[in-house]
């Protein structure tokens, strides 16, 4: 178990560090990247344009405004957000629990709605139980994920929820194919030969097995809720960290958006552990 944490830490590692640099590599070599709005007053004059031109000088060399990054990060400075005009960190620790606490609504409620509809799927078994539940997932995943905000907006509902209306499609049509192969297997059908109870070998012998697939949705989840909760922040004006990538974005804050990258990628990594060392710990009981 120590080797199998070791080599998850070295992952984690290796693939935040890489995954912060290109991301802003991108910001850099996007358009648009380095003009700022306050040069297009007519007021200024030269000296105040190079001012500001010499604000995102550092920021120009890819390569040094990362290593400047690091090396302020392993003293807990996570940079200074020059479109909010407030260090990272202060804006981080305001915004992001209500966004957790979002993502933990919308990817519980996904996860719940999803796998228990592919539950009533596969046990109804009847001619028509996948049409209704596919219409449903197949609308709720064509309907983009602004829409369901607005949506859920006009009803006065919070917007956590239409994180929860995103994540479902995902989860139901992964878990009913999950389980409808389950249930094909030969000793589900040796099981149910012998008489046992539907309830007994549905926990027994088909959500018992598919345990560790089922707990792999969880760090998929959390990337689609993460996604789709910039859209659903925006649209409803929750102050979280999806507003707050929103913004960064179309000011090409690099700062917060590198800060932003990492901390997705965080996020996904340690959900995907989790049920990395959930299925090791199985493997190694059985």
């Amino acid at each position: 178990m120590l080797s199998i944490l070791a080599r998850q830490f070295r992952r984690i590692l290796l693939t935040v560090l890489v995954g912060g640099l290109l991301g802003a590599t991108l910001v850099r070599l996007g358009p648009g990247f380095g003009v700022d709005e306050r040069e297009l007053d007519n007021r200024l004059n030269a000296q105040s344009l190079q001012a500001i031109r010499s604000e995102r000088a550092a920021e120009n060399n890819v390569a040094v405004f990362y290593w400047h990054y690091l090396a302020g990060l392993a003293h807990g400075d996570l940079g200074f957000s020059r479109s909010l005009n407030r260090p990272v960190a202060e804006l981080f620790k305001e915004r992001l629990p209500l966004t957790l606490v979002s993502l933990l609504y919308g990817v519980l409620g996904g996860i719940a709605f999803g796998l228990g509809l592919a539950l009533l799927t596969v046990a109804w078994r009847g001619p028509a139980s996948n049409l209704v539940p596919s219409l449903v997932s197949g609308l709720c995943l064509a309907v983009p994920a602004a829409v369901i905000a607005l949506i859920f907006l006009w009803m006065g509902a919070g917007g956590r929820w239409a994180i929860a209306l995103v994540v479902f499609p995902h989860v139901y049509r992964y878990a009913k194919n999950l389980l409808v192969s389950a249930y094909q297997s030969p000793h589900v059908l040796a099981a149910e030969a012998k008489g046992l109870s539907n309830l007994r070998v549905l926990v027994a012998h088909v959500m018992f097995p598919a345990a560790p697939q089922l707990a792999a949705l969880a760090g998929i989840s959390v990337s689609l809720a993460f996604g789709a909760s910039i859209p659903i922040e925006v649209v409803s004006d929750t102050p979280g960290i999806g507003q707050l990538a929103w913004r960064a974005a179309l000011e090409r804050d690099l700062p917060l958006l590198v800060n932003i990258t990492i901390l997705i990628a965080l996020l996904t990594l340690a959900v995907n552990t989790l049920a990395d060392l959930a299925l090791a710990s199985r493997r190694a009981a059985s």
